[in-house]
């Protein structure tokens, strides 16, 4: 059987080798006139806009973990209780969000296919610098809407497969891309889960050993920060905890991470300090 494939050569997009987007994915959306739109400047949103939290990245001996709430808010309400703010980009690395919620996951996803059709393009993936680097663009081309209110901060970690080593890098709203040696958290409850890394951290640390510690520091995030969710015994909803080592990124089960919460609960009981 002989399949005749036709293609419509009318409806792909052409490009002059100076406008050329090449394996850039965000430039192709732009040089197609398929980028969201931008609000105009002065616009505000008539509406509450829900916000991720606090969000999690610590470097351990096979590479990094990054863990995240689930609780997304509305002004002081909460909006969502079981958020997806800890998302992979690809096999080796992962994002965290946190800010507004929409547009964050927005840019995820436009990150994902990039990361994709990048390697698709050139027959080899980013390196983890470059992927850090391609995301830094992608917060830079947001800061109009920053400006306006709509901030999106993400947290970028994965597994360097050229230095054998777990890296994290930090952004801010104008596209500033830093990276960080340790750990870092982000969000409304940054400061508190930050202060518990700090105090936990050490070189060496094992993967269930950073695993604990990244369940600490939401733990404390959450005692002090409205705005960060705990662990919902009762609706069976707990923080997302995902690794990223020579063997990719995986994500904790629920069974998993709620294991460790009630450890951390019963050691905090019997320190004699009762669970919030």
């Amino acid at each position: 059987m002989v399949l005749l494939l036709v293609f419509d050569l009318m409806n792909l997009p052409l490009f002059s080798p100076q406008n050329d987007p090449g394996p850039d994915f965000a430039a192709l959306l732009r040089h197609s006139g398929l980028a969201p739109a931008v609000p105009a400047p002065g616009d505000t949103a008539p509406f509450d806009v829900r916000h991720g939290t606090t969000i999690v990245a610590i470097r351990y001996a096979d590479g990094v973990i990054l863990a995240g709430d689930r609780r997304a808010t509305a002004g002081h309400t909460i909006a969502h209780r079981a958020m997806d703010k800890v998302m992979p980009a690809d096999k080796w690395s992962g994002v965290a969000i946190a800010g507004a919620a929409g547009m964050a996951v927005e840019m995820v996803k436009l990150f994902q296919l990039q990361l994709e059709h990048y390697e698709k393009s050139e027959g080899q993936a980013l390196s983890l610098e470059g992927k850090a680097n391609q995301l830094a663009g992608m917060v830079r081309s947001h800061l109009s809407m920053a400006m306006q209110g709509f901030v999106v901060v993400p947290l970028f970690a994965g597994y360097d497969v050229r230095r054998q080593q777990g890296r994290i890098f930090t952004y801010d709203p104008t596209g500033g891309r830093y990276e960080e040696s340790d750990f870092h958290a982000d969000g409304s409850g940054g400061r508190d889960a930050r202060t518990t890394v700090k105090l936990g951290w050490r070189e060496g640390l094992t993967a269930t050993e950073a695993v604990e510690l990244a369940i600490r520091a939401l733990y404390e995030a959450a005692d002090e920060d409205s705005a960060t969710g705990g662990p919902d015994l009762v609706r069976g909803i707990y923080p997302i905890v995902a690794t990223i080592s020579a063997e990719g990124y995986v994500r904790l089960s629920d069974d998993e991470v709620e294991a460790s919460f009630r450890s951390l609960i019963e050691r905090l009981g019997e320190s004699g300090r009762s669970s919030s």
